[in-house]
């Protein structure tokens, strides 16, 4: 099957899967194959077309977030020199909406770490906790349900390689499968509200919940800072702050929860309702060109 693509839906298919917000995608023989709750498809982009299988047409428009008016929101969030470099790089960089529990999980996992080192921490989990799926003879894993991590062992998570996160994970996961995370209900909850909730979750803070809020719970005002950022605001955006605030998160190491808010703040009310998109570009950009 496939979508027809035009000039109303720029895509970049190997961007938006490469460029940090997810990590059980693997590319194979020119395929893009990945776990999207109970079933494995394959997907990849030919001239005007998203082509995949195993898939129906719905789940792949809403996990790629080919409903977005993408023309629409990079005109919006096109504020400055900086940031149009950026979308010009990468145009067609789509944020995906992907499942909340997994997403959630996987930013737990993602405090600091690299890349990598998370890809191997989720690939852990799911292969001992998830179950087997195939497609095209290749074999893929589940992503393990939270009744699943909740009666798991420390030991057990200790061996997946999650270090001090293995309380983090294993106590969220009680509070998932205890029904005190309704995921639906925060897609309809306030940005600020939902924030709010979140934090509630044992190892989240305030960058890891605005991961899940903008990357699985619809909210594209969500305004992740990290290190790659900070060091965009430094850099490019430092006018919008006092010089004695700038000289204070240029010697950190960390922010602060004040601080780290600050920024989310001038995030979204510089780049409008679709921060989350700019924090995106930015982000891939600082770390494409450093």
């Amino acid at each position: 099957m496939r979508i027809r693509l035009d000039r109303s839906t720029p895509f970049n298919l190997d961007v938006t899967l490469c460029c940090g917000q997810t990590f059980r995608w693997d590319k194979l023989a020119g395929w893009w194959y990945g776990v999207v709750g109970e079933r494995v498809f394959k997907v990849r982009q030919t001239e005007g077309f998203v082509e995949f299988e195993n898939a129906e047409a719905h789940l792949v428009r809403n996990y790629f977030g080919l409903n977005d008016n993408l023309n629409r929101i990079l005109s919006e969030i096109s504020k400055d020199g900086h940031i149009k470099n950026a979308v010009d790089m990468f145009s067609g960089l789509r944020i995906l909406r992907q499942d909340p529990w997994e997403c959630l999980i996987s930013y737990i996992c993602a405090t600091y770490k690299n890349i990598s080192a998370i890809k191997h921490m989720l690939s852990n989990l799911s292969r001992r906790f998830g179950e087997k799926v195939c497609l095209d003879g290749n074999t893929f894993y589940t992503f393990p349900k939270p009744e699943r991590l909740a009666v798991a062992s420390e030991a057990e998570l200790v061996e997946c390689g999650l270090g001090y996160r293995t309380k983090y994970v294993h106590e969220t996961a009680d509070m998932v499968n205890d029904g005190l995370y309704d995921f639906e209900r925060l897609t309809r909850t306030g940005y600020a509200d939902a924030k709010a909730q979140l934090l509630n979750a044992p190892g989240v803070g305030p960058k890891v919940a605005d991961c899940i809020l903008l990357f699985s719970l619809g909210k594209p005002e969500a305004f992740p800072v990290d290190v790659w950022m900070r060091r965009a605001i430094l850099r490019h955006y430092n006018d919008h702050f006092t010089r004695k605030f700038i000289a204070k998160i240029r010697e950190k190491e960390a922010l602060n929860r004040s601080d780290y808010e600050k920024l989310g703040s001038f995030g979204r009310s510089y780049f409008g309702q679709f921060a989350g998109y700019a924090q995106e570009y930015l982000y891939h950009y600082e770390r494409t060109i450093r």
